[in-house]
């Protein structure tokens, strides 16, 4: 009896001690955790497609110009300097109008040597004939030449200086009158401490007389009376022929032959009828 006893006193503390096993296990595993409901997949982004370069128009562009003619570069080179008025290096000519100086030896040469560009051993800028700033400049410049002085010399000196010989034309300093042969103008300084006025009669007689038809005889009458003409018009026609220019036909002027019906009057003398 004492020997079943002591085995149930053993089988206790087995229980005991494997119960006391198990509440340590489950201290050091933590609490339960339900099981989580699965969570739907979240779409990723496609991944971006590859990206070639779309510059394929520009650099056809860009070939084009380095492959083309000197001439057809350094054009665009000067038209660059012209419109800007700004000095550029190399590399920013490159970069603003695809011109590869530096790669181009000839084209470097030519723009060295242009009468239109400065280069100072760095920089390429634009050089116009003469250098003027503004209108007081251009002033100055017209009455040096007393003889008159191309529009077209001064037509690259700055922006406006178109604009500022009209606005010189208007307030009566200079004059801008065209050459017959080559039909461009000419600016003239008008001197303002000659003024000079003309009475009306002395116009109306100068405007009715009636010059020869043909340039020939204006610039013979010229020559005898002991001035030089401005034209040579014996010349010009001479060069017409060498290139097969026709000539213009003259046109004939109606004469008005006086009849019994025609009026005759003194209404250009009206000084003839003052009392």
């Amino acid at each position: 009896m004492s020997s079943f006893q002591d085995s149930l006193q053993k089988f206790k503390k087995q229980q005991e001690k494997c119960q006391s096993t198990l509440v340590s296990m489950a201290a050091k595993a933590g609490p339960s955790k339900a099981a989580a409901s699965p969570r739907p997949a979240v779409a990723k982004p496609p991944a971006p497609a590859v990206k070639f370069s779309n510059d394929t128009e520009r650099l056809q562009h860009i070939n084009s110009i380095r492959k083309g003619p000197v001439g057809a570069q350094i054009k665009r080179v000067i038209d660059l300097l012209l419109e800007t008025r700004q000095a550029f290096t190399p590399q920013q000519i490159n970069e603003a109008c695809y011109v590869d100086i530096n790669g181009n030896k000839a084209v470097f040469d030519s723009l060295r040597n242009n009468l239109k560009v400065h280069y100072d051993g760095n920089r390429f800028s634009y050089k116009s004939k003469h250098a003027l700033k503004n209108k007081e400049d251009l002033l100055k410049l017209v009455r040096r030449y007393t003889e008159g002085i191309p529009v077209i010399d001064l037509k690259d000196a700055y922006p406006t200086v178109m604009e500022d010989l009209q606005a010189l034309k208007g307030a009566g300093q200079i004059w801008l009158l065209s050459n017959f042969d080559s039909q461009e103008d000419i600016a003239f300084p008008n001197d303002p401490r000659v003024p000079i006025k003309v009475d009306d009669d002395l116009k109306q007689l100068f405007r009715g007389i009636e010059l020869p038809r043909d340039m020939l005889d204006i610039e013979k009458d010229l020559q005898k009376n002991g001035m030089k003409p401005a034209t040579n018009t014996a010349k010009r026609r001479a060069m017409a022929q060498v290139h097969g220019i026709a000539p213009k036909p003259k046109t004939k002027k109606k004469k008005h032959e006086i009849s019994k019906r025609t009026k005759l009057t003194n209404a250009h003398l009206p000084e003839l009828f003052k009392l």
